[in-house]
């Protein structure tokens, strides 16, 4: 497709504090044919496996997964931050680096023995995508990759996500 993501992707210093380079997808969002690139290579990435339903991490997962979701014509599962959900949920806490978080999804959403891709604009300690794995495997569907636009495989994401595969778009090896 001829397109170079990382002239899209933003590198910001010291945010949110001293010390941390922070990859900001806004520029993909605000870019037309680079916002399409994504969705089009995750539909031709996925066009030939398995996938019956997608499930998208809050809030930035949620703009990739939507219009991919509705191009290939599956379902989409909202994971989001606890107590953003109405209804009966299920939840799961994990560790930040430097706290607990919650994360929930709606049980009756995930599609029971069914193949769930799971998604995230960025992969980083792969901490959040390892919770939301284990509360769609406890929902009762399958996991079978992880998807990206942005992977930090420097921050050893492999660790928290084991062999599961991991596929993305751009991958940034150091800071």
């Amino acid at each position: 497709m001829g397109l170079n993501l990382d002239d899209y992707i933003r590198k910001i210093p010291d945010f949110p504090k001293k010390g941390i380079l922070f990859y900001d997808i806004t520029g993909i969002l605000v870019a037309p044919k680079a916002f399409r690139y994504c969705i089009d290579s995750m539909l031709e990435i996925y066009r030939d496996k398995q996938i019956d339903a997608v499930a998208a991490i809050e809030a930035r997962g949620f703009l990739f997964a939507a219009p991919f979701a509705e191009r290939a014509q599956v379902p989409m599962v909202l994971i989001r931050k606890k107590g953003k959900l109405p209804g009966k949920t299920l939840s799961k806490q994990y560790q930040l680096e430097y706290a607990a978080a919650e994360i929930e999804l709606h049980p009756h959403d995930v599609p029971q023995g069914r193949r769930v891709l799971l998604m995230d604009d960025l992969i980083a300690t792969g901490g959040t995508l390892n919770a939301a794995r284990e509360l769609i495997t406890s929902a009762g569907a399958e996991v079978p990759e992880i998807f990206g636009i942005v992977g930090l495989p420097f921050l050893h994401y492999e660790a928290a996500l084991g062999t599961i595969p991991i596929h993305t778009l751009v991958k940034y090896h150091s800071e």
